[in-house]
Formats: C-alpha cells, sequence, structure tokens
C-alpha cells in the first residue's frame, strides 16, 4: 500500500512543477497569474513541512501547514477572479477563512478533535475549487474554444467532490477517526485523488492563461491601437460575414465610406500628435453613436468605413448624416472637426469590394463638393449631392 507520505511527496513535486511552468507566463502580465504562482509555491511549502516532520507530526506542524495551505486555496480563488476582471479579494471570504483557521486552532491545542479538524479543512478546499471552477465556466467565452474552461471546471469540480466526500464520510462516522498521515486504504484514496486533480487544475490555469494570451495576439492584429476600432482586414473579414448574412436572410445591408476633411492641413498646423487626437476623438464619437449591429473601422490614415446592418440606403444616408452632424458639434482642442461620406446598399449578388467601391466614389464627389457632407453611390452620375443640417 503506497503511504500517505509519499503521496504528499507527490504533491510537493507536481506543485513545483506548476510554479515553474505558471512563472514562465509571469512576464506576460495576464492577471491572476502572479497569485497562482504564490499559490501553488505555498502548497508545495506546507507539503513540503508535512513530509520532513514525518508521519507524527507536532501541534505547531499541523497549525501552521493547515495556515499556508488555507492561504494558498484563498490565493486560487483571488487569482482566478483576478484573471477574469473581477476584484480579487472579498471581505467576507477572507473573514470566514480567518474563521476557520481559529477554529483550526481550537481542534488543535484546546479541544483536539481530528474528526472535526479533517472535516473544517476538507470543506474549504471544497469551497475554493467550487469557486475557481464555476467561475471559469461563468466566463467561459462565447466565441472560439471553451476547452479550457470545461477542462478547469471539471477538475476543480471532481476535487471539490473528493474533499466533500471526505468531510461527510467523516462527519457521519463512516471512516473510522484517523491522522491526516495514517497509513490506512481510506488516507490512500482520499489523499491520491485529491493529489491526481491538482496537477489537472494547474494545467488547466496554463490553458486558461494561453487562451487569453491567443486572444490578445488576436486582438493586436485586428484593433487599431490608435483608435480602438477594428483595422482593414478585420473589418474586410467581419463586413463579409454581415454580409452573407443578409444575403441569406434577404435583408438589406449598407456601407459608408468615410473621409476626414482637411487632415492633413492639421498635421501639417498643429502637428501629428494633435492628428492623432482628432483620429481617435472623431473615432470614439461614431463609436457611441453607432447602433449595436452596425460594423465600424479604420481602412487607413483618415479613412474609415461602417457597414449599416437592416438598413437601406436612404436609412444609411440619415444614420451617417446623424454621425456627421455629432462630429461637427464636437471640436476637438478647439480644431473643428468635420468628415465627408460617400453611402452605397449592397444588391443582391453583388460584392462588398465593388459596394465599397462605389461608396469610394461617391466619397469623392463629396470632397469634390465642398465637404462635411454625404453622397450617395447613385449621385455620383447625377451630381445630386445628398446633404442633411
Amino acid at each position: 500500500m503506497f503511504s500517505p507520505l509519499a503521496l504528499i511527496g507527490v504533491v510537493v513535486v507536481s506543485c513545483l512543477m506548476s510554479v515553474a511552468i505558471l512563472g514562465s507566463l509571469l512576464r506576460t502580465s495576464v492577471p491572476g497569474i502572479s497569485r497562482w504562482c504564490v499559490a501553488y509555491a505555498l502548497l508545495a511549502a506546507a507539503a513540503l513541512w508535512v513530509l520532513t516532520a514525518g508521519a507524527q507530526p507536532r501541534q505547531f506542524v499541523i497549525i501552521g501547514a493547515s495556515l499556508i495551505a488555507l492561504v494558498a486555496a484563498l490565493l486560487l480563488v483571488q487569482g482566478t477572479r483576478q484573471f477574469f476582471g473581477k476584484g480579487p479579494a472579498r471581505h467576507e471570504e477572507s473573514a470566514a477563512f480567518v474563521t476557520a483557521f481559529v477554529a483550526l486552532v481550537y481542534f488543535t491545542c484546546v479541544s483536539p478533535n481530528i474528526d472535526a479538524r479533517v472535516a473544517l479543512i476538507s470543506i474549504l478546499l471544497a469551497y475554493a475549487r467550487i469557486t475557481v471552477g464555476t467561475l471559469a465556466l461563468r466566463h467561459a467565452p462565447r466565441d472560439g474554444a471553451r476547452y479550457p474552461y470545461r477542462f478547469v471546471a471539471a477538475a476543480t469540480y471532481l476535487g471539490a467532490l473528493v474533499h466533500v466526500a471526505r468531510a461527510v464520510a467523516v462527519a457521519f462516522g463512516v471512516v473510522p477517526q484517523m491522522t491526516f498521515l495514517q497509513p490506512s486504504p481510506w488516507n490512500v484514496l482520499f489523499v491520491g485523488l485529491a493529489i491526481v486533480t491538482l496537477p489537472c487544475m494547474s494545467t488547466g490555469m496554463v490553458m486558461l492563461a494561453h487562451d487569453q494570451l491567443v486572444r490578445r495576439m488576436e486582438q493586436l492584429a485586428s484593433i487599431d491601437e490608435l483608435t480602438g476600432v477594428l483595422m482593414r482586414r478585420a473589418f474586410m473579414a467581419r463586413a463579409n460575414v454581415l454580409l452573407c448574412h443578409a444575403l441569406e436572410k434577404g435583408s438589406p445591408l449598407s456601407v459608408a465610406i468615410l473621409d476626414i476633411d482637411n487632415f492633413k492641413a492639421v498635421n501639417d498646423g498643429f502637428g501629428h500628435g494633435a492628428g492623432d487626437r482628432i483620429l481617435t476623438h472623431i473615432a470614439s464619437v461614431i463609436s457611441a453613436r453607432l447602433r449595436p449591429c452596425d460594423l465600424f473601422g479604420r481602412l487607413g490614415g483618415e479613412e474609415f468605413a461602417i457597414v449599416f446592418v437592416d438598413a437601406r440606403k436612404t436609412d444609411a444616408v440619415g444614420l451617417t448624416n446623424a454621425l456627421r452632424l455629432a462630429v461637427d458639434r464636437s471640436p476637438c482642442e478647439g480644431v473643428r472637426c468635420t468628415f465627408s461620406a460617400g453611402v452605397e446598399c449592397v444588391a443582391a449578388g453583388d460584392t462588398l469590394a465593388g459596394a465599397l467601391a462605389r461608396a469610394d466614389a461617391a466619397l469623392y464627389l463629396a470632397k469634390a463638393t465642398g465637404r462635411n457632407r454625404v453622397v450617395t453611390a447613385s449621385a455620383v452620375d447625377e451630381r445630386d449631392v445628398v446633404k442633411s443640417d
């Protein structure tokens, strides 16, 4: 039969490996990893302390190792909250762990009760694992791979089930009273199952960190750093998806191309820093007033594009004019900001590139006929400028 001490040795090795792997990700600045790393380091320290104390550890070893384990469990929970962008600490949770530790000291030194001590630690460890698993499931992204989040939930829930089963078995006298390190089939079973889920949980946390890094890289590749809107490639990809959906449903789809008026003069007169701030300002004004279903992106330089979902050409003209007026009425650093725009509707059998080309031609007409106006593609030949004040 395996000795619980041998299994504790496995815990030490497993936790140290987790520290090494998670530590390699510290420089990525992913939230929560530092707490996870410290938590596994503390678990390794607690397990090593118990291992060196032998089969009959003294009271101060039991209390000290238990305190370290409880702090580690709390850090795992806090790190997971921080990873998902939540406040890591909760006062009532910390107070509950402190109260539990006081009770642990009482059942160790004042009124020794092995069963109460085992049940108490098992419940707290189960709570920590359940919380981590629930956070992972609750914040699993709706788009992309959800496997890492489900893997973490499965590992934590399985570990929590083992701890709960141990607490229930002790509370109802299913297993005989015994110390944590006493070599018995029950101890080997419970400790072994809990240990198996520990590296699975740390592996899942590494998978979560990797998933966030991938998403961060995707965001850097698709979001314009200056304005915070989609870059050209990402905009075109998502716009084509919207076009396919519109064609399948038979609903209208319109596009608009916007170009900031006299932007070169702004750069020459006020400097490129002011030009960047104007780009950011206009993008934020437009983003704040777009409908949630619409798509906004920067094609390059001072040129932007919008896809209006379920909007005919006249609707798109009205929406674009509303954006034009909003920009016109909100100067940036004392500089009046305006844009010109061309609007076109994507017809059945049409392509996005074709519609954007016609909208671009309408934009040039808007520039040529005075700027700060919206022109439809059909007006390119008719010279019928659409402008509403």
